[in-house]
């Protein structure tokens, strides 16, 4: 009986260091503890440390309160147009209240994967493929929108919703290959047709300035054509005048340089000719040289003119 007694000092430090660790609770940054009396909530512990009653409370749940990512498995999706997809996504969700969280709903992560599926089959279904295809955002929001509404009574707020892939059949994957081919040979050759039209347009274009240059060309050629000819006829006609005087006043050797000149012009113009490079004509000498004495004449009574005039 005495040994026992002996003893029992040590069972009860034993005893009293168990009731101590159980009494202090320490909670870790991040995570909440529900606190239970006798199974019902009591209060939400914070990070640090807290004491309660051995035996009579304990912790009933360890809610993570950091933002934590759930992957949403895939599955099979049918659009508004029929066509079936694989559709997968990823979810953002934070736990604000800790006690909703822990009572409000059994198995969390479960519920949050089977609310987002079937929403993503809802969302997803009323759209056609095309939409599917370009408007992940709109789904993203639309998605965010109901999941985010129908989870707040559990305490939770979904933060993003994230479609990660849609993978259509492939062949539907071929026919869109298929279509997408065909339309950039489409645009190829609608920008190949508007190439070559634009290179029409600037060679008609060239053309046309090239005719309107050429033309213009012509016109002025014509132009100065017609003023040398003017010219020309001016000095003939002065020429022609000059040697009506010469001969009114009685001076032959005028006529003489005049019909000279015209002989020789003739017979330069039939030596040019392109197809009369032989040719006989009788030609009368005496004539020639009489016409060329008549230029002399001319040449003698011009300088003896003009020394008078000088001596005068």
């Amino acid at each position: 009986m005495l040994d026992n007694i002996g003893y029992l000092p040590i069972i009860i430090l034993v005893a009293i260091l168990i009731v101590a660790a159980k009494s202090l609770i320490t909670v870790p940054q991040g995570y909440e503890y529900t606190l239970e009396k006798f199974g019902r909530y009591k209060r939400t512990m914070e990070p640090g440390l807290h004491f309660i009653m051995p035996f009579f409370e304990a912790v009933g749940r360890k809610i993570n309160m950091m933002e934590q990512v759930l992957d949403v498995p895939r599955q099979e999706v049918i659009t508004k147009d029929n066509a079936m997809l694989g559709v997968d996504a990823v979810v953002f969700y934070q736990v604000l209240h800790a006690a909703k969280a822990a009572y409000e709903v059994d198995n969390l992560r479960f519920a949050i994967t089977n609310l987002t599926m079937t929403n993503i089959r809802t969302v997803v279904g009323a759209m056609d493929l095309d939409e599917t295809l370009s408007k992940r955002d709109e789904i993203n929001l639309r998605l965010l929108r109901v999941v985010d509404e129908a989870t707040s009574p559990w305490g939770i707020k979904v933060t993003r919703i994230e479609i990660k892939d849609i993978q259509p059949p492939q062949d539907l994957i071929d026919s869109m290959a298929r279509q997408m081919k065909a339309e950039r040979e489409k645009r190829a050759n609608i920008l190949e047709a508007e190439g070559y039209r634009a290179a029409a347009i600037l060679k008609a274009e060239g053309e046309k300035q090239s005719v309107v240059l050429e033309s213009e060309g012509r016109k002025e050629a014509a132009f100065r054509d017609a003023e040398a000819r003017e010219r020309s006829a001016e000095a003939e006609a002065r020429a022609t005048d000059m040697v009506s005087k010469a001969i009114s006043a009685g001076n032959v050797n005028a006529l003489n340089y005049f019909v000279a000149q015209k002989y020789i012009e003739s017979l330069k113009a039939f030596a040019n000719s392109p197809n009369q490079k032989v040719f006989f004509l009788p030609v009368e000498a005496t004539s020639v040289i009489a016409s060329i004495g008549g230029i002399a004449e001319l040449a003698k009574d011009a300088m003896q003119k003009q020394g008078s005039s000088r001596s005068s």
